[in-house]
């Protein structure tokens, strides 16, 4: 018996273009839900942390020095957990050194603790 080769079809059905687009949505569905759930768990620099803190402190007066920790910590307060960064900041006031240490959001960037020494 011989075998004859059906002509391939060029056109599509509904089916395949329902297939298409479903997998088309759903691709930019899990893209968007990725870069949120990255964006959320991405920290940022903690030299660009210090920078920001830096500035603000500038505004009142010259700074001696300063540091950060460039590793994050977990931290807890009640009922609030994050990773956090820990650092400081020396300036003279009145002919004193004097130093403050703060307590930084890894993830948002925002100060959560200030503190004289």
């Amino acid at each position: 018996m011989i075998y004859k080769e059906k002509p391939k079809d060029t056109s599509h059905s509904t089916e395949d273009w329902i297939f298409v687009g479903a997998t088309a949505l759903l691709s930019f569905v899990l893209g968007v839900s990725a870069f949120a759930f990255i964006k959320k768990h991405k920290t940022l620099k903690a030299d660009e942390l210090l920078k920001s803190i830096k500035k603000e402190f500038l505004k009142e007066g010259p700074i001696d020095g300063s540091w950060i920790e460039l590793t994050k910590v977990p931290w807890k307060k009640f009922a609030y957990e994050t990773d956090v960064y820990y650092g400081g900041i020396s300036r003279y006031e009145e002919n004193k050194l004097v130093q403050y240490e703060f307590i930084v959001n890894a993830y948002t960037g925002s100060l959560i603790d200030l503190y004289r020494v």
